[in-house]
């Protein structure tokens, strides 16, 4: 109980700063660690190993059966993870006009499923997946659903260790057969930005019209290490907005925030709704 007094009483000049404001919001790993999703830096986060780049994927046949293996012995654990107090929150806020929606770094589609209706997915989906060769989109369901017809053999245990993005380190990849595009037979590839990869210029032109239609910026759950969430912070300082940052560990942008909260997105957001007129 002193606890959440304690919370509530460090909130409060937060609630005033955003009392007449609209927010946008931008959200990183650290907001989805509580749905049992591992983030890949900070409290929680997973055992570091190099990420799959866009060069490795697409350069590589033995890395494709890689990834899609991993992917898929992780995808009922991942695909079954559901929205926590965090993004209910946030969905809550837009509902009730404070929040003009939600930039999010994350690839889980936890804030759709919350009832978010304005999110802008920069690094897309794990949702999705589109053919390298004619663009045809799959769902990851019917991608997995065709893996299983080709490896018979294959047995997805219930437990697994999850890593960041819903993936899972096989021990072998001898024998495993690749899913194709139904349509021409292309690779796949999960229609998620990989490291090393450009976001779409259209996409971020998105995210910069969303933060453009709020009076403030509340960063959730996110390091800001990435690219893509210094870029939006860049843009909110050039028009001079309120940041609030929202994470258990430092980040690149404390020193340019009005104020940083070192606490769970999972309490912190749900006790800064109840505050906000």
């Amino acid at each position: 109980m002193n606890s959440m007094r304690s919370l509530h009483a460090q909130l409060e000049p937060v609630a005033e700063l955003l009392s007449d404001r609209r927010i946008a919001f931008l959200t990183g790993a650290g907001l989805s660690t509580d749905s049992g999703i591992p983030a890949y830096r900070g409290a929680g986060s997973a055992p570091r190993r190099a990420p799959m780049t866009v060069q490795t994927f697409l350069g590589s046949a033995a890395a494709q059966r890689r990834y899609w293996l991993g992917g898929h012995l992780g995808w009922r654990s991942f695909g079954a993870a559901a929205a926590n107090p965090g993004h209910r929150a946030i969905a809550g806020l837009e509902d009730a006009g404070r929040s003009v929606g939600v930039i999010t770094q994350n690839v889980d589609g936890l804030h759709l499923a919350a009832g978010s209706a304005r999110v802008v997915e920069l690094h897309g989906t794990l949702r999705a997946v589109l053919c390298l060769r004619c663009g045809q989109s799959f769902s990851r369901d019917a991608v997995g659903a065709q893996i299983e017809r080709r490896n018979p053999w294959l047995d997805v245990p219930d437990e697994v260790l999850l890593e960041p993005d819903g993936d899972v380190r096989p021990e072998s990849i001898d024998g495993f057969v690749l899913p194709t595009c139904t349509v021409c037979g292309g690779a796949l590839k999960p229609d998620v930005v990989f490291f090393g990869e450009l976001i779409p210029a259209a996409r971020f032109a998105t995210a910069e019209a969303l933060l453009r239609s709020g009076d403030a910026l509340i960063v959730a759950g996110s390091s800001l290490v990435v690219n893509s969430g210094i870029r939006i912070i860049e843009r909110a300082r050039r028009r001079g907005l309120p940041i609030v940052i929202v994470n258990l560990e430092p980040t690149r942008a404390d020193a340019w925030a009005a104020a940083t909260i070192a606490a769970s997105t999972s309490v912190v957001l749900p006790a800064l709704q109840e505050l906000l007129p």
